[in-house]
C-alpha cells in the first residue's frame, strides 16, 4: 500500500472515530508542503469535557484499529484531558478542550499549512 493511501485511509478512520462521538470543529492542518515537519497532518478537533476527550481518544483508536488494524505510536494526555495528542506517526491528532485549544493556537502556529475544514451535521 502506499504512504499516500494509507495516510488517506488513516485521516478518514480518525475523522470517522472523532464524528462518532460528536467532536467538533475538526480541522486537518497539511503540513507536507512545510519544511522540516515531524508528520504529514495535523488533526484537530474540540472536545467539551473531559469525558468527551476521553470518549474521542477512544473512538479514534477502535475505528482506526478496526480498519487498518493499526494503533497509535504513542498518547500523551495533559491533567483532566485538557489536551490529547495521539501520535500515528505520519499523522498526529490533537485533541482539545475549548479553553486548551484557544490557548495553544495549533493553527496559528502552523499558519503556513493548508488547511481544511471538516463540516459536521450535528
Amino acid at each position: 500500500m502506499t504512504k499516500n493511501k494509507n495516510n488517506d485511509q488513516l485521516l478518514s478512520l480518525i475523522i470517522q472515530g472523532i464524528e462518532e462521538v460528536k467532536g467538533k470543529d475538526i480541522e486537518i492542518l497539511d503540513l507536507r508542503e512545510i519544511e522540516n515537519t515531524v508528520c504529514d497532518y495535523f488533526v484537530l478537533c474540540t472536545g467539551n469535557s473531559s469525558t468527551q476527550v476521553n470518549a474521542i481518544e477512544g473512538s479514534v483508536q477502535r475505528t482506526v484499529s478496526r480498519g487498518l488494524q493499526d494503533k497509535p505510536w504513542h498518547i500523551e494526555n495533559t491533567p483532566n484531558a485538557k489536551w490529547t495528542l495521539m501520535d500515528y506517526v505520519s499523522i498526529v491528532v490533537h485533541i482539545f478542550q475549548p479553553e486548551a485549544r484557544e490557548f495553544y493556537d495549533i493553527e496559528g502556529l502552523w499558519g503556513d499549512a493548508n488547511s481544511m475544514k471538516i463540516e459536521t451535521s450535528y
